[in-house]
């Protein structure tokens, strides 16, 4: 095989790379017989041009799989990289005795994935190597979602051979407060009229009927008044009944919880109450069902300060006006559930309103006697009307933060400012807790436990 006959091959070898011969590199063996040389690193599906000191006859590579080799001249040496790996390219000399042997590391072609990164992360600070067949990303980026988008390029350059190093920098912690609001009015209105008459007494012997009577009774409790006028021998009943209810129930909930980025938080405030269960062979069980305020969420940080959030939460409360016969006069109540789920996206200290509903029930009903139930104003004696009407307004809103930790010196509680009375003060002065005392609020500093918090306050630290 001629000299033009290696140049060929060398070219198609180049061609096939996609690497020109001017885009390649020399670098100079520094020759030292019998010696190993420094690793040479060759990128993948790329070629070297290596130029030595001194003139060579014959050379040879331990793995051809992994580097392909060409003699451009006595003195220059073409290693194009097939598969990630390590070999050994040996040098002879004329005389047939070893010149030096070269260890060739074929690694993948980083160069362009690097250029990639710094196009499309170029705020991260991402350290890329490889190792073997495979590349490791290491350094420090900004948010979860930088690192998910790095790994899935570098899936594009070595396919299941990614390893992940880096590390998530800034504030990772994301503190959820979720208020719900709740707001139930019912109105209930009745009108009912009864009329009774009691006919002659038919003992009386055609004895006279004696003078008229009458008789009034109210009970405004009941909001009912009964007339009764008339003879010995014909009596007269009326009775009126006007009833009117109102009522109205406010509900406020506000857990708060604190998660790390990419991990579920679960909270719950409220009880289980107990449910027989019944298995396939008829033994009898129990089975505990919770009911109370219950809040699931999975923060994620997606930049510096937005926070994507997939949220659960629930309301709940018994109801016992709706129950379960089981047999035996036992009785399972129903659950009364205001319950939310969804996937929002906000910044550092903004809120959503997630949900919100506005109910309005109403009925009316009408039992009157036939025909006599219709004559008007008179009418009103012979009919009973009802009204009803129910109102509830619910809003839940999720409040977001970033948060970090903080010296314990810094946080107060409640129990803080509250310590049990002496004998004195209980059986002399009657007061259930002790005075208050600014002691273990000035031992520790001048922090939020050092304020002082007149009326009425919360476990907000600003």
């Amino acid at each position: 095989m001629n000299f033009r006959t290696i140049l060929r091959a060398a070219m198609l070898g180049v061609l096939i790379s996609g690497s020109p011969v001017a885009d390649a590199y020399a670098q100079t063996l520094q020759i030292s017989q019998g010696r190993t040389q420094t690793a040479l690193r060759v990128p993948l599906n790329r070629a070297i041009v290596l130029e030595s000191d001194v003139p060579f006859a014959e050379l040879s590579v331990a793995n051809p799989l992994i580097a392909d080799i060409a003699t451009l001249s006595e003195r220059t040496v073409y290693v194009l990289g097939k598969l990630p790996g390590r070999t050994t390219l040996t040098l002879l000399g004329a005389d047939g005795r070893l010149i030096t042997n070269v260890e060739v590391q074929v690694t993948p072609d980083i160069a362009e994935f690097k250029e990639r990164l710094r196009e499309l992360l170029p705020r991260e600070r991402i350290e890329v190597r490889t190792a073997n067949d495979g590349i490791v990303l290491s350094g420090t980026v900004s948010s979860v979602q930088k690192v998910d988008q790095a790994m899935e390029i570098a899936e594009r350059y070595a396919p299941g051979r990614t390893l992940n190093l880096m590390n998530v920098g800034g504030t990772q912690q994301v503190q959820l407060k979720v208020r719900f609001a709740e707001m139930s009015r019912n109105l209930g209105k009745q009108l009912s009229a009864s009329v009774g008459i009691s006919g002659t007494d038919l003992n009386a012997g055609g004895q006279p009927a004696g003078g008229f009577t009458g008789n009034t009774s109210l009970d405004s409790n009941a909001g009912t008044m009964q007339l009764s006028f008339g003879t010995n021998s014909l009596g007269f009943n009326v009775l009126l009944e006007a009833l009117e209810t109102q009522g109205a129930v406010r509900t406020l909930s506000e857990p708060n919880l604190t998660a790390l980025s990419g991990q579920t938080a679960s909270f719950l405030a409220g009880g289980e109450f107990p449910i027989p269960t019944i298995d396939d062979d008829g033994n009898v069980g129990v089975e505990f069902k919770p009911f109370g305020v219950t809040l699931d969420f999975t923060p994620t940080v997606v930049d510096s300060d937005i926070i994507n959030l997939v949220l659960n939460t629930e309301v709940s409360s018994v109801d016992f006006s709706e129950t379960v016969a089981l047999g035996n006069g036992a009785e399972v109540p129903a659950l009364s559930n205001r319950r939310a789920s969804t996937t929002v996206e906000l910044r550092d200290g903004q809120s959503f309103a997630i949900a919100g509903i506005l109910q309005d029930d109403f009925s009316d009903s009408k039992t009157q006697v036939p025909f006599l139930g219709d004559i008007p104003i008179l009418g009103a004696l012979f009919r009973s009307a009802r009204y009803q009407r129910n109102q509830t307004e619910l809003v839940i809103i999720v409040t977001a933060h970033l948060v970090q930790p903080t010296s314990g010196a810094t946080l107060a509680v409640p129990t803080d400012r509250i310590r049990p009375p002496t004998e004195n003060e209980l059986f002399l002065y009657g007061r259930v807790t002790g005075s208050q005392t600014n002691t273990n609020a000035s031992s520790r500093g001048n922090g939020a436990a050092a304020q002082d918090f007149s009326g009425n306050y919360g476990y907000v630290l600003e």
